[in-house]
């Protein structure tokens, strides 16, 4: 919709209807697409009117209405007509009224009405005809003869005139909604970017190395500096990368991505740098390469210690420099470009074994970004877990699942090599195979994770247990140990793990209290253990 109130301050639009006004004595008068009038208050003491009828007639409540209720029905016809303009006669018989249509991708926006102008002195005959219109109105029949008089005959040239100065009235409008609706639409999507996808508290996570990395990225927030990302495939790296460019002082240029693993030398060549016509065999025109693309943007380069040594010093140019030559090409072009490089190979390694350049790493990793494994940040399995659910859930439009707390158990003892994106596509399995079931078990995991040895419980400490004795005992010692592990992981915060396990938090309490985990005697339970440790040690102070 056409924000009318803009429309107002738009110097071009303002000069055209002085313009009109002053050379034509006609009002231009802005209707929407229901044919109201936009930019007229009636209740405006302090409007002049250019038109010597308008000034005549709209002050007049009657007058008023009997002009407005015309624009409506003639606004409505002219929304049904394929024309993008007409002339018509005006609601006195002698006036006539031009109009324009304010159209955008064949939709009917409104219209330009200039009202109004006559073509030739309009005879006695014809003003004494409507005078009784006129008194009936309650206006001075006088007065409206004065303002009759007061009109300017039009010759065919100067209509010709008139119409397209109305014409360019209308066109003017569609231009300034099309770019308003260009630049909301940039600002939309960048503000869901920004808002949804990658602001810092969209990324999962709310553990110590979670919680550092967080601290990194406000650091460089601001900062125009080379970063250099670095974990294990799935760990989220791109996603870290898209945060600090738009969260950087560059967020409303583009950002551009390249797997440098995903071509060979030759394509990658043409791909970051450009070519020209005619270069190799298929170079049909000159292509401009990803490093142009992102000109005052950003570039992630994923991937990096995949490329050759050759693309490398062809890098390393651009970084020092900030100047690039197309394939096949002669002269240097100028690039400003923000690099973020990302890989999951050791390239310190890589220096010593001589296939990656030292003058290359140190000139990217002037901020080094280590992405955390999800197997060294376990506690952020519940909330992964619960979004991916969610989110699966939604895509899928099924009502939303729940983890058992034994299938949890299992999901905690597996290492996730795979990282957050094996996670997510556990989950979006489950989801699939649990059908209408709402609570998933075990049973459901993928044999790797089901069948996984536990290493570590969740806590990052060994649970033993003793394989003889009555299975009741054995059940309620496991329990015991995942309640207590559970309470210090969570700091204590019932909610919180009662979630984890899957109970509410009343049941929770309950078995807290039933094997003593309360926080406060199992300090006194510490503190009595330590002291009766000292006094075997013959009361000595460490």
């Amino acid at each position: 919709m056409i924000n009318w109130d803009d429309l107002k301050h738009i110097h071009v639009i303002r000069k055209l209807q002085q313009i009109i006004g002053q050379w034509f004595y006609a009002e231009v008068f802005f209707l929407d697409e229901r044919g109201n009038v936009r930019n007229y208050d009636p209740y405006d003491r302090q409007r002049e009117f250019k038109n010597p009828l308008c000034a005549n007639l709209l002050p007049k409540e009657a007058g008023r209405d009997w002009i407005m209720n015309y624009f409506r029905e003639t606004s409505d016809r002219f929304s049904q007509d394929k024309e993008n303009h007409m002339m018509a006669n005006g609601p006195l018989g002698f006036d006539k009224v031009f109009i324009s249509k304010i159209e955008l991708e064949g939709e009917y926006l409104g219209s330009v009405v200039a009202y109004c102008y006559i073509e030739n002195t309009v005879p006695k005959q014809d003003i004494e005809s409507v005078v009784k219109k006129i008194t009936e109105k309650g206006m001075d029949p006088e007065l409206f003869e004065q303002a009759v008089q007061k009109m300017k005959a039009l010759s065919p040239s100067e209509v010709k005139y008139f119409f397209e100065l109305v014409e360019l009235v209308a066109q003017e409008i569609t231009t300034f909604h099309t770019e308003i609706s260009k630049r909301e639409a940039r600002i939309h999507a960048l503000s869901n970017q920004l808002e949804n996808r990658y602001s810092y508290d969209q990324m999962i996570g709310k553990s110590k190395p979670m919680q550092e990395l967080y601290s990194v990225l406000d650091k460089i927030a601001s900062s125009e500096a080379t970063v250099l990302v670095q974990g294990d495939n799935g760990t989220g790296k791109e996603l870290i990368a898209r945060s600090i460019h738009f969260n950087s002082p560059r967020k409303n240029a583009s950002f551009v991505t390249v797997n440098c693993s995903a071509f060979n030398e030759n394509l990658l060549d043409s791909e970051l740098f450009g070519h020209v016509k005619g270069s190799f065999t298929g170079a049909i025109k000159d292509k401009k390469g990803l490093f142009e693309a992102a000109h005052n943007g950003t570039l992630f380069l994923d991937e990096i210690g995949d490329m050759t040594l050759t693309m490398q010093v062809k890098l390393l140019r651009v970084l020092q420099q900030g100047t690039l030559i197309p394939v096949g090409g002669t002269e240097e072009r100028k690039v400003e470009v923000r690099v973020i490089a990302a890989t999951n190979k050791d390239l310190k390694a890589m220096i010593e074994e001589g296939t990656f350049r030292e003058d290359l790493y140190y000139r990217i990793n002037v901020i080094n970004i280590q992405v955390p494994c999800l197997r060294d940040r376990k506690e952020d399995i519940p909330v992964l877990v619960d979004h991916f659910l969610l989110k699966s859930c939604k895509e899928k439009e099924v009502p939303l699942k729940q983890i058992t707390s034994r299938a949890m158990e299992k999901i905690f003892d597996y290492q996730w090599p795979g990282n957050i994106r094996e996670l997510e596509n556990e989950m979006e399995r489950l989801v699939v195979l649990s059908g209408t079931e709402q609570k998933v078990g075990p049973e459901l995991l993928s044999p790797r994770i089901r069948d996984a040895v536990a290493s570590s419980g969740s806590g990052g400490k060994s649970m033993n247990f003793k394989y003889a004795g009555k299975l009741r005992d054995a059940m309620e010692e496991l329990e015991k140990t995942m309640i207590k592990e559970g309470l210090r992981r969570t700091k204590w915060n019932k909610s919180k793990l009662a979630k984890e396990l899957g109970i509410s938090r009343a049941g929770l309490i309950m078995k807290v209290e039933k094997y003593g985990l309360d926080k406060r005697k199992l300090r006194e339970a510490e503190l009595a253990a330590a002291a009766g440790g000292n006094a075997g040690n013959g009361g000595d102070v460490a």
